[in-house]
């Protein structure tokens, strides 16, 4: 009745589903324009790391399968800045570390992207896309050689789903370390590399993209609260497991790591004002302008 107040319990409330029709990654019909898709996205993703500063000098590396070929797949090429990256640079790269095409100026392949990258594709079927830079703030709580605490709703993205490679041999350039980083992370979406940086690997660019940029922001976050935590006697407070286990359930469903990385897409674009040209053959669903 009018008036009333609802007795109904926070547990017991309906959740609110999303309203609305939600974009969905556009279909190709013809596998040689969506290679160019595909490598048009990975250039603007090392364009995005530039601008979030996820590039350190020369280390840094993300790889996208192959469409066509999927025992391959496409790399920067080594000593390229981020920034600057376009589709006519990459290199496509098999999995015995064979340079099969690349048009561009730089045509040398980092030692370290073809070890962990090559071995992660090969172990994964499912990975479309797997990103590995040497951050601030991943660097930082990888020293620690620790998994994240469930702290805020956004490290519920990783509930579960990272590791920790607990080893460090330096550069990694031997193909043994590269199938344990793979073993290491198993089916999980991250890993945190001890004393060395931080890797996301997914079914897609935008996934990756995503997830690696709330990766980085979970290191700080974390590393924030701890100090804070430690300077009043304190220790953060915890999510327990079912509500992490919830939460993660809820933002990690369908295609929500790719829907969530839209967004940066659309801010580079904005920023370059470039956009792929679609042809007519191609089925886009409520994808942003």
């Amino acid at each position: 009745m009018p008036g009333e107040i609802s007795t109904k319990t926070q547990a017991q409330e309906e959740p609110i589903a999303i309203r609305g029709e939600i974009p969905r990654p556009p279909i190709f019909h013809d596998k040689y324009e969506e290679r160019e898709w595909m490598k048009f996205r990975l250039a603007q993703a090392y364009r995005i790391f530039s601008h979030y500063k996820f590039d350190e000098s020369i280390a840094g590396h993300i790889t996208m399968r192959d469409n066509i070929r999927p025992d391959c797949f496409w790399v920067n090429p080594m000593g390229k800045h981020f920034s600057i990256i376009q589709p006519r640079d990459l290199l496509l790269v098999d999995h015995d570390g064979n340079i099969q095409e690349g048009s561009g100026p730089f045509r040398m392949l980092n030692g370290a992207a073809f070890v962990i990258h090559s071995k992660i594709h090969a172990a994964r079927p499912d990975v479309m896309c797997a990103a590995h830079a040497h951050t601030t703030y991943g660097k930082a709580f990888a020293a620690l050689g620790k998994e994240l605490d469930m702290i805020t709703q956004d490290h519920c993205v990783f509930y579960k789903d990272h590791a920790v490679y607990k080893s460090f041999g330096g550069v990694v350039l031997q193909e043994v370390e590269g199938e344990r980083i793979a073993q290491t992370i198993g089916s999980k979406k991250a890993a945190i590399l001890q004393n060395h940086g931080l890797l996301v690997a997914t079914d897609s660019i935008e996934a990756t993209v995503n997830y690696f940029i709330q990766l980085e922001k979970a290191c700080e976050v974390q590393l924030i609260a701890d100090s804070a935590a430690a300077a009043t006697g304190q220790a953060t407070l915890k999510i327990d497991d079912v509500e992490a286990a919830s939460t993660h359930k809820t933002i990690c469903q369908d295609t929500g790591g790719w829907f969530g990385g839209l967004p940066q897409f659309q801010a580079l674009e904005a920023r370059e004002n470039v956009r792929f040209k679609f042809s007519t053959s191609v089925t886009v669903t409520n994808m942003p302008a």
